[in-house]
């Protein structure tokens, strides 16, 4: 067994601002309706950029801070619900661009856990031996599976992506679990192509937007947050006290500002940036992650704790010592 560790981040957002004034403009909402009931005051929405593309200029970023060629990458998993098509997949369309011919390179699909889930699988394939270097990505569009009429879900997200180099290395990546409960999967979906062909009538499910109870998956995560935090530090020896930041997925701050009020630990501990990029999936995580390396908040020997939620209903969390130091360039 070989220990693994995080020696590259990098993300990537579109440039265009929209704020909540720009989306008054379009639905029944203000900008004090949407800071109050969710934290967002701006997200970012593509005017051009595919998922690919984003996950490029992610990946790119998160090799040259890790000083790791495309040609020493062997595998490549990105995490997304919005692939730029149903099939290749967007980790070979990836490949293609960054030269990385060698890699295995595979999509999966766990919502806003996504990037947590694309850590677990790459860590275990470094840990056995089968690979040594690991290119995991979020990248989402989720501007494209937006109804831009409805309040209730188009001012929560926003379009990003984000990328983590994991090696061979140090013990970086201490502890982590992933899991999921179908029960509630119909709490947070969006319809894929109807089913239909020459033998069946057509089935109309309506546009393909995003569908959320924001009731229930609010429940959940406040739910699971707290409980998934203190799950990975089981057997570790560690402790609540132990940890410099909490890096949760971006989705609401009343979801963080709940977690934190559950595990009696101050509410500066947990990183947020949710309010200058909304929630934007599988690609919160790892956007945060870079903003704080690139802040210099994260120091060689600082220890972490990832932990996501999402649609499924997905969850998971790692436990993480930061190995690299100082300030990014």
């Amino acid at each position: 067994m070989f220990d693994v560790e995080i020696t590259g981040i990098g993300s990537y957002v579109p440039e265009n601002k929209v704020t909540n004034d720009d989306l008054a403009a379009l639905v029944d909402t203000s900008d004090e309706w949407i800071i109050q009931r969710t934290g967002i005051k701006e997200r970012r929405i593509s005017l051009g950029e595919d998922t690919t593309e984003m996950a490029e200029q992610a990946a790119l970023r998160a090799l040259e801070d890790a000083g790791v060629e495309a040609k020493d990458i062997d595998l490549i998993i990105v995490a997304t619900v919005t692939p730029t098509y149903y099939f290749p997949s967007t980790a070979c369309l990836l490949q293609a661009r960054l030269g990385a011919g060698q890699a295995t390179s595979f999509d999966i699909s766990a919502g806003c856990t996504g990037f947590i889930y694309g850590v677990d699988i790459a860590a275990q394939f470094i840990k056995s031996g089968v690979h040594k270097t690991a290119l995991v990505i979020g990248s989402e569009v989720l501007s494209k599976i937006t109804d831009w009429s409805d309040r209730r879900t188009c001012v929560l997200f926003g379009d990003g992506a984000g990328a983590a180099v994991l090696q061979r290395g140090k013990a970086g990546i201490i502890a982590g679990f992933t899991g999921a409960d179908g029960t509630g999967a119909d709490y947070l979906y969006c319809h894929g192509v109807p089913l239909a062909n020459q033998f069946l009538p057509l089935q109309d499910y309506g546009p393909h937007y995003t569908v959320m109870n924001g009731k229930e998956v609010f429940k959940f995560a406040v739910s699971m947050v707290p409980k998934n935090i203190l799950r990975v530090l089981e057997g570790t020896g560690y402790t609540l006290d132990d940890i410099k930041y909490f890096v949760p997925h971006q989705a609401n701050t009343r979801i963080i500002e709940a977690a934190a009020k559950k595990l009696h630990v101050d509410l500066d501990r947990f990183y947020i940036n949710i309010d200058k990029y909304g929630n934007t999936s599988s690609a919160s995580i790892p956007i945060a992650l870079d903003e704080m390396a690139g802040k210099g908040q994260l120091l060689s020997g600082d220890l972490i704790i990832i932990a996501g939620f999402g649609a499924g209903l997905t969850y998971g969390a790692h436990l993480i010592k930061w190995t690299t130091a100082g300030q990014k360039k």
